[in-house]
């Protein structure tokens, strides 16, 4: 079973832990220059992956539980790995998450299928949901049925993607007779992973997606989300040409080698690891940190 196969990799340790660096479009690294040297610098580092965060918009006054005050920067997660992927080679580009509902499914296909293909088939497509009212009001999307749109996105994206006569009719997207070139490097599509904590988004995660993201979780947090996913995975049938769920986690404790077997213990593949530090020095002192104590 999954679960089973999740236990016995742990425990072998027969894999090796990937490691991503994550918001490197935010705030210090929002920065053109900033943004070049971190990029570099990870890939240099051994850094398997670099990972955006995004909103479009931020609540202001901030709010729980808006997770920025209004003044912080974050470029649009397309146009900031993109950007990286012009200065690196080797480095995945991960979507830490994009929030889904949120975008006209076709748009996004087209800058991400553009994306895969100007990073040569470097992209993870990670998404989530969304939960600030306030965003979605602004946006002009109804957040009630965001996962449910979701879902249909995911599938009409990969429609665009793959299909030799794309078409896709569903409640939130329709279309036939159209096609969108180039197609991504990766197909069907760049691997999608599910972001969420939710017994639903574990259930996403299972059914229709390579992945699954947890964000600031610590060792029982994440004990407890792989749980359920396997709690899901023995409910649903996953489809076959998913291959295993990758398991992706930004842990909420300081980096070390000791941690990174804590987690891969619990079946974790990736630790996108949340830089310490709020200035651009700061936050190239830690890829150089974990460079040289963790990725040797």
């Amino acid at each position: 079973s999954w679960c089973s196969s999740q236990g016995a990799r742990s425990r072998q340790y027969s894999y090796p832990m990937k490691i991503g660096l994550f918001q490197i479009n935010t705030n210090a690294l929002s920065e053109p220059d900033d943004l070049a040297r971190a990029a570099v610098a990870a890939e240099q580092a051994g850094f398997e992956s670099l990972w955006t965060a995004e909103h479009v918009v931020l609540p202001d006054p901030q709010a729980p539980p808006s997770p920025m005050p209004p003044e912080g920067r974050l470029l649009d997660p397309a146009v900031a790995l993109a950007f990286a992927a012009a200065l690196t080679s080797e480095i995945k580009l991960g979507t830490g998450i994009i929030i889904l509902p949120q975008r006209n499914p076709l748009v996004l296909a087209k800058e991400l299928a553009s994306l895969d293909v100007l990073s040569k088939g470097r992209l993870i497509f990670g998404v989530g949901v969304g939960y600030l009212a306030p965003e979605f009001e602004a946006i002009g999307v109804p957040m009630q049925d965001r996962a449910r749109r979701s879902v249909e996105y995911i599938e009409a994206m990969r429609a665009i993607w793959s299909m030799d006569k794309p078409e896709y009719s569903g409640k939130y997207v329709s279309f036939s007779g159209v096609v969108a070139n180039p197609r991504p490097v990766q197909q069907p599509g760049p691997p999608v992973v599910m972001g969420g904590h939710s017994t639903p988004a574990f259930r996403r995660a299972v059914t229709m997606c390579e992945g699954w993201y947890g964000f600031a979780l610590d060792l029982d947090a994440t004990r407890a989300c792989v749980e359920g996913l396997a709690t899901q995975a023995g409910l649903h049938d996953r489809p076959a040409e998913l291959g295993p769920l990758e398991i992706s986690v930004t842990p909420r404790m300081r980096p070390s080698r000791e941690m990174v077997e804590q987690y891969r213990d619990l079946g974790v593949d990736r630790l996108v690891l949340l830089p310490n530090g709020s200035t651009a020095d700061e936050i190239l002192a830690f890829i150089d940190h974990i460079g040289s104590t963790i990725l040797t």
